[in-house]
């Protein structure tokens, strides 16, 4: 399994970096692609270097992840090449992920939440014209997941990894990283 995640100047650094890890620890191979660079801020002032930039991105992938931060979101939104990827990947029937004001501020805004349940960071769902919004934590449509926030970061990876390869492995991982529900 191939994936890639898009980070955008504004990303919101758990939602980013919490399913490449839990990802990468499954064995999926992860491609963390730069779109303002290859060096990208996030909204906390983390920077971290992605593995490529945008530009340098071929290939299909078998998921493209989209972390949240509403500065991330809006720089992904307003970019063609990061939404002509989003588009080609989820009509393709790849799966696609997004998280916090991703859901809202990169699909909605796109119409690419039509016919779909989704959630998203409370209040956004209100921007969204189309589609059927959930107050659920993660939510699965088809090739869609959607996620509230960095708090649902560890489940929003997990449903990433289980609907990728299988619930063992997410099981696994979750072992690995002593992850309990409480």
């Amino acid at each position: 399994m191939k994936i890639v995640v898009l980070l955008a100047d504004g990303f919101e650094e758990v939602e980013a970096i919490t399913p490449i890890d839990y990802a990468r620890r499954a064995g999926i191979d992860v491609t963390v692609a730069g779109v303002s660079g290859r060096d990208v801020l996030g909204g906390h002032g983390i920077r971290v270097s992605s593995d490529i930039t945008l530009d340098e991105l071929h290939g299909s992938f078998d998921a493209v992840i989209i972390p949240g931060g509403t500065g991330g979101a809006e720089n992904i939104s307003s970019d063609e090449a990061s939404m002509a990827l989003i588009r080609r990947h989820l009509y393709d029937g790849a799966l696609v992920a997004a998280i916090c004001a991703a859901p809202a501020v990169v699909l909605g805004r796109h119409s690419l939440l039509s016919d779909r349940r989704f959630t998203c960071y409370p209040g956004l769902e209100e921007t969204v014209e189309v589609g059927t919004h959930s107050e659920d934590r993660v939510v699965i449509d088809g090739n869609l997941i959607t996620s509230r926030g960095a708090g649902t970061a560890a489940e929003f990876s997990f449903a990433i990894i289980e609907y990728l390869l299988d619930v063992e492995t997410a099981e696994s991982v979750r072992s690995q990283i002593l992850y309990a529900v409480a």
